[in-house]
């Protein structure tokens, strides 16, 4: 089966925050899905995804990387978990060893994407969650 490209996807309206501390990293996200429609907010740690999360109702998904400065994601995961129950969280993480997976879902994490990120299989995650009822 073809993967789907960005331009395939119409997800306007929708409002994804990406938190990533890595300015290349975010630029590559970032780049992946202009064309879709989604409105991209940028954080660059835990503590400032936070901030956002408070700020600003109309976050549909929020990217989360998983190692950052100031505040990890784990941490930030747990606290936005707090505030926003239903809100999709996907952990996006270089570190890919053994129990990364279940610590990120355990920490509250809807699902879990390694780098490098396959474009493909972020534009069917995310599509799951913007689409999914319970939004």
């Amino acid at each position: 089966m073809e993967e789907k490209t960005a331009d395939q996807y119409d997800w306007s309206g929708k409002t994804i925050l990406i938190v990533e501390d890595e300015e290349i990293n975010f630029f590559f996200i970032e780049t992946l899905l202009l064309k879709t429609g989604l409105e991209i907010i940028h954080a660059w740690n835990g503590k400032q995804a936070i901030d956002c999360i408070k700020n600003n109702s109309q976050v549909d998904l929020v990217l989360m990387d998983i190692k950052m400065p100031i505040m990890d994601g784990f941490e930030a995961t747990r606290i936005i978990r707090q505030q926003r129950p239903k809100l999709p969280i996907i952990a996006q993480t270089a570190y890919t060893l053994g129990d990364d997976k279940t610590r990120c879902l355990n920490a509250g994490c809807n699902d879990y994407i390694s780098k490098p990120i396959r474009k493909g299989l972020l534009y069917k995650m995310i599509d799951n969650y913007l689409n999914s009822s319970l939004l």
